[in-house]
């Protein structure tokens, strides 16, 4: 599946992710973080290689429950999962090698 540019409104529930099935990728991050903005064409790169994966935005911060349930701490957090189960995550990548590490790692 191609990237996803639109972020998630409002924020999918941990028991709606929990209950995706097949591969889907969540991006926690802010349109307006810097990291962010630096990943994207990283991402972007990545997932039209994977088009048998999933592509949920969710724009974390305050107050925001989705994001605390996977314990993110920074953005943006590439979280792989597969039939509701985390298979590899990724935070703050640099490069495209950290990206297509996630998938690798995961098997997608």
């Amino acid at each position: 599946m191609a990237m996803n540019r639109a972020w998630a409104a409002p924020e999918p529930g941990r028991e709606a992710v929990d209950a995706m099935r097949g591969p889907v990728l969540l991006e926690f991050g802010t349109p307006w973080c810097p990291h962010c903005l630096a990943a994207e064409p990283l991402l972007a790169h990545a997932l039209s290689q994977h088009d048998e994966v999933a592509h949920v935005r969710i724009e974390d911060g305050r107050g925001r429950r989705l994001g605390r349930s996977f314990a993110v701490k920074l953005w943006p957090t590439f979280v792989l999962m597969r039939d509701g189960v985390e298979q590899a995550r990724v935070v703050r990548p640099r490069s495209l090698r950290e990206i297509e590490a996630l998938f690798d790692e995961a098997g997608a």
